[in-house]
């Protein structure tokens, strides 16, 4: 996900901002840039701690349908995803066949790659596996959560455009492809994490920010 700096107005300070990576929004909260352009996924999902195994599994789909492409799309055809995908049951994905297959390449409401519907189905079936042999999906990825220690003292600008993945995201990868999964890369698994809470990469400044770890602090890890 790029950070793009919106249109404000303020003067010096929103000058400020702007080189902080930062807007004020029209009631007044500082934000990630990117929360212009996509407020509700900014405000309400991203970042949060999921520990839901169907929710958990959708985004892993998305996430491996966003690369090499925009996030920002892939966000605008979520419910057509949901749809097709009967709402990333994995249960259900794991059971399709040729027929699905031609069903969802001739849907244009998502997109329509497919070698990455087949990675979806494939994921599907490992997910299957993974859930029997850690009990939960969200068991087994959160113990890649990296500890305060690994992680940056300023969550800045300059990190965001830099860092585009991590030990931990890196081990989560190689762990993931070890067991089949496909379209899981160290860099998807690094936007995963941040998707998923396991790390919270909203900017120093941002109001988001404080209220996400405060839901991570009170977060009950799975396990």
């Amino acid at each position: 996900m790029s950070l793009q700096n919106g249109s404000e107005r303020g003067g010096e300070s929103a000058v400020d901002r702007a080189e902080q990576g930062l807007i004020t929004t029209a009631d007044g909260r500082p934000c990630c840039a990117w929360q212009a352009q996509m407020p509700d996924y900014h405000d309400h999902e991203w970042g949060r701690p999921v520990v839901d195994d169907r929710l958990l599994f959708e985004k892993v789909c998305l996430e491996g349908f966003h690369s090499g492409m925009s996030w920002q799309l892939i966000y605008n055809k979520r419910d057509n995803f949901r749809r097709a995908f009967e709402g990333f049951n994995f249960h259900r994905v794991a059971a399709y066949g040729e027929p699905e297959v031609a069903r969802l390449l001739a849907d244009s409401g998502i997109v329509r790659n497919r070698a990455k519907i087949l990675s979806a189905i494939n994921n599907a079936q490992r997910a299957i596996e993974l859930q029997e042999e850690a009990g939960s999906l969200a068991a087994w990825f959160w113990q890649f959560e990296p500890t305060a220690q690994q992680r940056p003292a300023s969550v800045d600008l300059h990190y965001w455009q830099q860092v585009k993945t991590s030990p931990q995201a890196e081990a989560m990868s190689k762990a993931l492809k070890k067991r089949g999964w496909s379209w899981v890369g160290p860099v998807t698994a690094y936007s995963l994490m941040q998707a998923l809470g396991l790390v919270n990469d909203h900017l120093d400044g941002c109001c988001r920010r404080v209220e996400c770890e405060a839901e991570r602090s009170q977060l009950m890890r799975p396990g």
